[in-house]
């Protein structure tokens, strides 16, 4: 243990002890959300490796409201709200990005009707393309993430027409005028060429949520895409998780995503342009003990 621990540092303010009669012990709330047993949750508390609210808190009599506090352990966010859900979809091709759709096509409502919860999809994947959707009930989170101003960077691999020339991967980089305005990648390279030659594989990475705006991209510089997948969504990727199928948040991906949705929230209030939300590094194996959340997967009906 650190021995200057309990000595206040620029950033580190320990929080005096609350008289809240209200709320819930604060090691048990910690408890209940996975981080670690009872006793081990006070243990963390005494090193002073809990904040609540951005101070750090070391008085085991403290205790939390878990709809509204914000709790992190060694700086990762937890959160205690046990209403909140966090699903990732492999949508399939076929899928219509919504809950209801008018024209009768297959919906999101297939992949949450055994929710209690109403979740809701952060974004769209438009019906020809696949890959990582989210699924939530946090409002909050889902704004950050799906508004293009706090530059949360999507992953796409597209088999396009075409061998692509390093001319048209530099003129993706560099960006061009399309009729709802100038686009360009954050970063776009080849993956391979087909056996064929007559087609490639393009990754291209972007924070727009415009219309079909990778299609378009594509087609602008010469390659038509024939099939597209969406394989990471910020810090969140699809793994193996094959299509159809849907999963909880790990507690590593939950806690990058809350840290992300915090870090934009701070920077809304104080007026300051928002970040592209690069990777960032997870905490130290062994720091925290929280288990990963009991995990659902589902194949397509």
């Amino acid at each position: 243990m650190d021995d200057f621990a309990d000595i206040p540092l620029p950033g580190r303010e320990v929080a005096p002890v609350e008289e809240r009669n209200d709320g819930v012990r604060l090691q048990k709330a910690l408890a209940a959300a996975g981080v670690a047993s009872r006793r081990v949750c006070e243990q963390y508390i005494t090193q002073g490796r809990i904040e609540v609210n951005g101070v750090v808190v070391t008085e085991l009599g403290s205790r939390v409201f878990p709809d509204r506090d914000e709790v992190a352990v060694d700086g990762t966010p937890i959160q205690l709200d046990p209403s909140k859900r966090y699903v990732l979809l492999n949508k399939p091709t076929g899928v219509v990005s919504t809950m209801r759709d008018e024209q009768g096509r297959p919906d999101l409502r297939e992949f949450t009707s055994e929710f209690e919860e109403r979740v809701y999809n952060v974004g769209r994947l438009d019906i020809d393309t696949s890959g990582l959707l989210i699924l939530t009930n946090d409002g909050e989170l889902a704004h950050v993430l799906a508004h293009p101003s706090f530059g949360v960077e999507k992953t796409y691999i597209a088999r396009v027409e075409g061998r692509v020339s390093a001319k048209a991967l530099q003129r993706l980089r560099q960006g061009f005028e399309l009729e709802d305005g100038f686009i360009k990648a954050d970063s776009a390279r080849l993956l391979a060429d087909q056996p064929s030659h007559t087609a490639s594989l393009v990754e291209i990475v972007l924070h727009s949520g415009r219309n079909r705006i990778v299609r378009r991209m594509l087609e602008e510089v010469g390659h038509p895409v024939s099939a597209l997948v969406r394989r990471s969504f910020g810090p969140l990727n699809l793994g193996t998780l094959r299509e159809g199928e849907m999963r909880e948040f790990t507690t590593l991906e939950l806690g990058r995503i809350l840290k992300l949705a915090r870090r934009a929230g701070e920077q809304r209030e104080s007026g300051a342009p928002a970040q592209s939300a690069a990777p960032e590094r997870g905490p130290k194996q062994g720091r925290t003990a929280r288990q990963t959340p009991s995990a659902k997967s589902k194949g397509r009906r």
